[in-house]
């Protein structure tokens, strides 16, 4: 049974299933790794949710403060083992009903094209796809998306 839990970014099972998520995208990105890890560091982030299998961290995902009404989702990841099980969908609902909870009205989020799973995950739940914003807006293997939680 998959359990999901609210921490923050000091759990140790959160920062172990980041160092998966960073290798992961390094193969992915190749040569344009680096731009995207400096956009992608864990110290203090405050909203993290962990689903764990039979005690074990399994999935992971963030939300940050980006503007005054939103939140930006981050540090997406399920170990390869548990997808296709709906995980990821669940860290993300998560991450959502905290964002409202907190007052933010939309979240945001990047991804990159060579990951297509992400982006049929988020077209799954909802994300519309939007200009690249921010640090991304440049970058053309970065896709965004945005979604109303309020």
């Amino acid at each position: 049974m998959v359990t999901i839990t609210r921490t923050n970014s000091d759990n140790p099972g959160f920062i172990e299933l980041v160092k998966y998520l960073d290798a992961d995208l390094a193969e992915r990105d190749g040569n344009e790794h680096s731009f995207y890890a400096q956009f992608n560091k864990i110290s203090k982030i405050k909203y993290v949710v962990i689903a764990h299998e039979n005690g074990q961290p399994v999935g992971c995902g963030a939300i940050k403060e980006y503007a005054p009404n939103t939140m930006e989702v981050k540090r997406m990841y399920t170990s390869p083992e548990h997808r296709g099980q709906g995980i990821a969908s669940k860290v993300l609902t998560e991450l959502e009903r905290w964002a409202a909870e907190l007052s933010y009205e939309m979240c945001i989020l990047e991804t990159g094209k060579k990951q297509p799973e992400a982006i049929a995950l988020y077209k799954k739940n909802g994300y519309q796809r939007i200009p690249n914003y921010g640090q991304y807006a440049e970058t053309e293997n970065s896709v965004c998306f945005e979604k109303k939680i309020k």
